[in-house]
């Protein structure tokens, strides 16, 4: 049953998406996680508490975040799978935790901007989908952070939940979603999060795991089916790069991403300020990037996507046939 509401649910989602009406009535899953964050941070996040203190109450502040939500999607999936059309209800609220359609969306917006407007309306679109430092990033940087965002969300926004809606249902996903949303607000090395936060990151890392070596997998499969980019490249860049980046997940669908594509992502950013030293992904020309490679990046994203139904389309029929 959870492999076929996920099935559904990416079906449904990559062509409906979330609608603008819906979020401007009830907002999204993301706000309400990011509501139960914000109160905890307040309410448990002390200065005055020491580290070991803060990490404690940051332990605690993630059983909530995560096993409330999980708790009330399962008691409503369990409610509805006992009335008629149950089941299609069910992959319909779960297509609310996946960002298929809106992540091709905010990507291709930056290929557009640097297209129609320039370099400064390019910054103004890649800072809706990236957290580095938008007025220190030239052309070439603009697009690069544009591709690296893609080829992480994916992992994050559309296979990591998938997944989890497959091994969990919509508990699964929930949890799964509630837990990346806690890690994305208070799981920073910064003097309030470093310690409150410690849990969060670090859960995010595992959950994060199975999903990220997915992603990598599908873009080098991907690469097979799309003119001009390369299999051989997206595999050698995994193998050889993935593992240097500072995240433990992020450098897999990104070396994949490099790799494919015959550019270099990551290295050196600026968040906030400071410079983030990180490995290079991919061995090709860093300063060569431009809009055309964004909208490469694109293809090979929207073909990896739909390896990703068809993988779980294809479990479906076995599951059925068994």
């Amino acid at each position: 049953m959870p492999i076929l509401i996920t099935f559904l649910s990416l079906a449904i989602e990559l062509v409906l998406g979330y609608p603008a009406r819906l979020f401007d009535a009830i907002g999204h899953p993301v706000t309400w996680f990011g509501r139960l964050i914000s109160f905890l941070d307040r309410r448990l996040n002390r200065a005055t508490d020491s580290d070991a203190h803060r990490r404690g109450w940051g332990v605690v502040a993630l059983l909530v975040i995560v096993l409330v939500p999980a708790a009330l999607a399962l008691w409503l999936e369990t409610l509805l799978w006992s009335i008629p059309l149950g089941l299609l209800v069910t992959a319909i609220l779960a297509t609310s935790l996946l960002s298929q359609k809106s992540l091709a969306e905010h990507v291709e917006a930056v290929a557009d901007a640097l297209d129609s407007g320039g370099l400064d309306m390019g910054r103004i679109a890649v800072s809706r989908i990236v957290g580095r430092d938008p007025e220190k990033l030239d052309r070439a940087a603009v697009c690069r952070a544009a591709i690296e965002s893609l080829a992480e969300n994916f992992s994050d926004g559309v296979v990591a939940p998938a997944f989890w809606l497959g091994i969990g249902g919509l508990a699964g996903g929930v949890a799964y979603k509630a837990a990346n949303t806690a890690d994305s607000m208070i799981g920073h090395r910064t003097p309030r999060h470093e310690a409150f936060g410690w849990a969060a990151a670090r859960f995010d890392d595992w959950i994060n795991l199975p999903a990220s070596r997915l992603t990598a997998l599908l873009i080098v499969l991907a690469a097979f089916l799309v003119k001009g980019a390369d299999a051989k490249g997206a595999w050698h860049a995994v193998r050889r790069d993935a593992k240097k980046h500072r995240s433990p997940n992020a450098g897999w669908p990104e070396a994949a991403m490099a790799g494919a594509l015959g550019l270099a992502l990551a290295g050196p950013r600026s968040y906030d300020g400071v410079m983030v030293e990180d490995a290079l992904m991919g061995e090709g020309g860093r300063h060569e990037v431009e809009s055309a490679d964004i909208r490469r990046a694109l293809k090979l994203y929207r073909v990896a996507d739909l390896l990703l139904i068809a993988l779980f389309g294809i479990i479906v029929v076995i599951v059925i046939a068994a």
